[in-house]
């Protein structure tokens, strides 16, 4: 059986993550692959009971060692309990952020640095490494002001001042820099077709897949 394909969507707050990975998905099952869809911190029930200490409750709540490490203990357990037994059943899993998320966060908006947020990647993760990442990128005060259209329990995140998220869509565009054959930077200021268009284009470049 052929392995599956795994592609993941980052940006910051308010960036339409949520409708592109529904679209994309829709795209890929209209063409035959079987889609799993998921998402971090989260994806697995382990997972998903640390999402829920992550995402709500005061800013400063934890301090960012602690919460680089709960980030690494959940996505740990996604793996091996939803993303590699998905792909090796051949499915092409799509998942809402995945570890750039942690080095954009952690790593550059809180300030810990490459070398730590790597180094605890290495460890979760060995070698293994997304086929394709599509960063979204749009100014950061659009981005908010998306997201508090939208504002849920789930704020946690984007209730940091704005020099976090200032910090967190550079690190998201220098992670791209840094890796330009796994990432693709994809303009999400423009409408939903347009942003659906460009995506569709670079998976099909990228992977190699015929999107109808």
């Amino acid at each position: 059986m052929t392995r599956g394909r795994f592609i993941t969507l980052e940006g910051g707050e308010g960036a339409g993550k949520s409708t592109q990975i529904r679209l994309l998905a829709d795209a890929l099952a209209a063409c035959g692959k079987d889609v799993v869809v998921t998402r971090e911190p989260g994806g697995s029930k382990g997972a998903e009971e640390i999402r829920a200490l992550l995402v709500s409750g005061e800013t400063g709540r934890w301090g960012p060692v602690t919460e680089a490490l709960l980030h690494t203990a959940a996505r740990r357990d996604h793996l091996e309990r939803t993303v590699w037994p998905a792909l090796d059943a051949g499915s092409w899993v799509i998942c809402d952020r995945f570890f750039d998320s942690t080095m954009a966060y952690q790593g550059y908006g809180l300030g810990l640095g490459r070398d730590l947020i790597g180094a605890l990647q290495t460890t979760a993760l060995g070698d293994f490494r997304p086929d394709l990442t599509l960063i979204l990128d749009l100014p950061v005060e659009a981005g908010l002001a998306r997201a508090n259209a939208r504002r849920g329990g789930e704020d946690r995140y984007e209730r940091m001042d704005l020099d976090f998220h200032r910090r967190l869509r550079d690190g998201f565009l220098d992670i791209a820099q840094r890796e330009p054959d796994r990432c693709a930077v994809i303009d999400a200021a423009h409408p939903v077709e347009a942003v659906q268009a460009a995506i569709l284009d670079a998976v099909t470049r990228r992977l190699g897949v015929t999107i109808s």
